[in-house]
């Protein structure tokens, strides 16, 4: 089994420099903050022969990252420049469960190469701006990393942070108290705070899942509550959906969402799993009624109304500070 001890031995100016690492990088800003997104798990070859960790050069990991950032990054484009390294990635088909295993192998190479990446944005791209964060699934585990150890860190970077989008990989209470640094959003506006959820139907409730561990918690997408008090789907500005022709394009919202606090999930009753539950073979993974594959596209237009309302609130506090 591979073991995560330094992995990694690149330096950020030789691997970063080189535009084909990056997935997404603005030639020159447009927009007065950033975002760095991390995808989530687009590496699976099911072949023993296949490394338990991806090269960033992998080609089907890297159309799949494509993919994804098609139809979730895209969420911030209209007020945000986009930067998406590419990322070595741990193969989740290899691990048949063995959940630990695999946290122990997404802390070594893949968390390097993620800190790498961050370290080349914050010399040569970042400027002082202010930023999000923002990942889904093996792309949120990376994220946890990064706050829990890169930003501890570098505290001079963390607050510049606006917000963390951490999608499809749950917080837990415990993984709170043992980073008092890290805080969870409360509200629709607060910064400097961590956003997330994991969206299921009804039927999951009491089934195990990969990503929605012991002690989650989350935040509702739609009216930024932390309680139960269920938002209909007539608050749901909009989600992405596949238009037919390969593309995807923005429909009325379909999606409504409740915190189940016991569970930490969000629960969605509106949406039908016969068409958007994750694939039979995933259920021992994820449980039956998982939406884990829709937890950006479900609540897409609401994400982008968000991200935008706490990077006004950001941009506000900065200018009473400066005056």
């Amino acid at each position: 089994m591979y073991k995560p001890n330094n992995p990694l031995n690149e330096d950020p100016s030789s691997v970063y420099s080189d535009p084909n690492n990056w997935l997404a990088r603005p030639e020159q800003s447009k927009h007065d903050a950033d975002v760095i997104y991390f995808y989530p798990t687009t590496y699976m070859p099911k072949s023993p022969d296949a490394p338990l960790v991806s090269n960033l050069g992998h080609e089907d990991m890297r159309a799949g990252a494509r993919h994804k950032y098609r139809t979730q990054a895209t969420v911030f484009e209209t007020y945000a420049d986009l930067f998406a390294p590419y990322y070595r990635q741990v193969n989740f088909a290899m691990f048949n469960g063995a959940f630990q295993e695999l946290l122990e192998v997404e802390r070594g190479a893949a968390r390097a190469s993620v800190f790498l990446a961050l370290d080349y944005y914050f010399e040569h791209y970042n400027q002082g701006r202010p930023f999000f964060l923002a990942g889904h699934s093996q792309g949120s585990s990376m994220l946890a990393c990064v706050l829990d150890e890169y930003m501890k860190e570098h505290p001079e970077r963390y607050e510049k942070m606006i917000a963390t989008y951490m999608l499809g990989k749950a917080p837990t209470k415990g993984w709170l108290a043992a980073n008092p640094h890290i805080k969870m959003a409360r509200g629709a506006d607060d910064t400097g705070v961590v956003i997330s959820w994991n969206t299921e139907g009804p039927g999951n409730i009491g089934q195990p899942s990969l990503v929605v561990p012991e002690g989650a918690v989350c935040i509702n997408p739609l009216n930024w509550r932390t309680d139960e008090t269920c938002a209909g789907v007539e608050e749901n500005l909009g989600s992405l959906l596949p238009d037919g022709d390969g593309g995807y394009k923005v429909v009325e919202g379909i999606a409504d969402a409740r915190v189940n606090l016991e569970r930490g999930s969000i629960i969605c009753e509106s949406a039908d799993p016969a068409v958007y539950a994750m694939p039979r073979e995933s259920a021992a993974f994820f449980g039956s009624e998982s939406y884990h594959g829709w937890d950006y596209e479900f609540y897409y237009m609401n994400m982008r109304a968000n991200a935008a309302l706490r990077l006004e609130s950001f941009l506000n506090k900065r200018r009473l500070n400066d005056k």
